[in-house]
């Protein structure tokens, strides 16, 4: 069970605070059943409901600031993504997205980051996709990070790059 104003890691929502734990007087929601209704932080406009029997599927806390210092260690050792083939990418980088799991989200960073960079090298533009999934695996990333360590979002790359990780 979560509680009111903590944060956490909602699906494909990113970090998320729980403004509430009620009931929905809404046409069609069970009376009784209880929701978590969320504040994305960084989409101050959205609100996100979640019933409190189905949250362990789709959120998490967000990592402490000590493990995130620690994770920010590991994340030169983590390993890109291996594509089958290309027909299989979004789908793959659709399961990073929502398994709501920093390593993976760190895997599809770097391995896009990767992809483009060959594409460059090879006079070629970036996909659509890679940009896609690119732009939403930094922002929930870097949105947690922001959030556990305490800076703000914008110079989480840096922080981590002063870590000692280098795309």
């Amino acid at each position: 069970m979560f509680n009111i104003g903590e944060y956490v890691a909602c699906g494909n929502k990113g970090v998320c605070k729980i403004d509430q734990i009620t009931t929905l007087d809404i046409s069609g929601v069970d009376k009784d059943e209880k929701y978590y209704i969320l504040k994305p932080v960084y989409s101050a406009a959205s609100t996100v409901y979640i019933p409190v029997a189905l949250a362990d599927e789709s959120m998490r806390p967000i990592l402490t600031g000590e493990q995130a210092r620690a994770f920010v260690q590991t994340i030169p050792d983590i390993e890109c993504l291996e594509i089958p083939n290309e027909k299989m990418v979004e789908g793959l980088y659709k399961g990073c997205v929502r398994s709501n799991d920093v390593g993976k989200l760190v895997s599809l960073v770097k391995t896009i980051y990767a992809r483009k960079k060959k594409r460059i090298e090879a006079g070629r533009k970036e996909t659509a996709v890679d940009a896609k999934y690119y732009r939403i695996a930094a922002d929930f990333l870097f949105g947690e990070l922001a959030i556990s360590l305490d800076v703000p979002k914008n110079e989480v790359e840096d922080f981590i790059t002063k870590s000692g990780w280098s795309k």
